[in-house]
């Protein structure tokens, strides 16, 4: 299969804001965020639903579709940045115009809950979307270097991408040698887990699956990950990735309790495909933006990751 890759962000481009998933508690980090993407000279376009809530929700169903629904239907836009995750991005996926996506192919960011989001528009859509920082949570306040360069690296360029580096040189580790190609999907692991058994899970075939999350129990993730293992996901990949995995352990000292690092040895050194961890992407500051549906080389003995297209058109 190959994935529709949007055209590449210029100068003064208009990018979209919507909030598909839940609200900030301090809404004026949206407009920090608005400010930095000005001042990097591009203009910006705020969804009319932007900062309304419904308990843990950025407004209703119909309130959020209609805003996402809108900025692709907008020749204007050619980005649209998600302004946090938090819960809700799967209640949307049977409300969406897929059509619409696909006849309007653009630059669509955001990472966590929105997982449920790109992983549809790459099922039903065939649209490469990128996995990297979100309005009020990655570019609100102390930005960070590494994750702004590499974004806007990806986004503006069409020159392959090349060899990802860890920030700060961080190694990623093997669980599995070996080597793999192929297109790289997936994202958070509890929105991934989510969507199984239903038509917007991701082909997996010969893929390369990334996976990361944050704040779950080390038995939460055992059985998320023990999930992917009975539906036969492993079987189907060609390699596995393992981004971060923040804050994810047991707060109660007198519980018993596996420790994440036995968790995935216990899964991911029996795999007989290369997987690696500690790949920098995830719930972090420094954080490595991942374009869905772009062809990644793997090489677990080795320890590095390769993007070896560019990312957009």
């Amino acid at each position: 299969m190959r994935y529709i890759k949007p055209k590449r962000l210029h100068k003064e481009d208009l990018i979209g804001i919507i909030s598909p998933a839940s609200t900030p508690d301090d809404l004026s980090r949206i407009n920090s965020g608005v400010r930095y993407l000005e001042k990097l000279g591009y203009k910006v376009l705020v969804g009319s639903n932007v900062g309304k809530n419904h308990g843990y929700l950025a407004g209703s169903d119909e309130e959020r579709v209609s805003d996402l629904h809108s900025m692709f239907k907008n020749k204007n836009v050619k980005a649209i940045m998600c302004v946090r995750g938090g819960y809700g991005s799967p209640r949307l996926l049977d409300k969406i115009d897929y059509k619409l996506i696909k006849k309007n192919p653009k630059i669509f960011v955001g990472y966590s809950d929105i997982t449920a989001l790109q992983m549809a528009f790459l099922q039903k859509a065939n649209l490469v979307t990128f996995a990297g920082p979100m309005l009020a949570v990655d570019f609100h306040d102390e930005i960070s270097t590494f994750t702004e360069e590499f974004f806007w690296r990806l986004v503006t360029s069409n020159k392959k991408i090349g060899r990802i580096k860890n920030p700060n040189n961080e190694k990623m580790y093997f669980l599995r040698k070996g080597s793999a190609r192929g297109q790289i999907v997936g994202g958070n692991l509890a929105l991934l887990v989510s969507l199984m058994g239903t038509q917007y899970f991701p082909d997996v075939r010969n893929k390369i699956l990334l996976l990361e999350d944050n704040g779950e129990a080390p038995y939460r993730l055992d059985r998320l990950i023990n999930q992917l293992r009975i539906a036969n996901v492993f079987d189907k990949v060609k390699g596995v990735v393992l981004g971060a995995f923040t804050d994810c352990k047991e707060l109660d000292p007198n519980k018993k309790s596996l420790t994440l690092g036995e968790v995935i040895e216990d899964y991911f050194t029996k795999l007989k495909k290369p997987a690696v961890y500690n790949f920098q992407h995830g719930h972090i500051k420094d954080n490595v933006t991942i374009p869905f549906g772009i062809k990644v080389k793997l090489n677990a003995t080795r320890g590095f990751m390769e993007i070896v297209e560019s990312a957009v058109s």
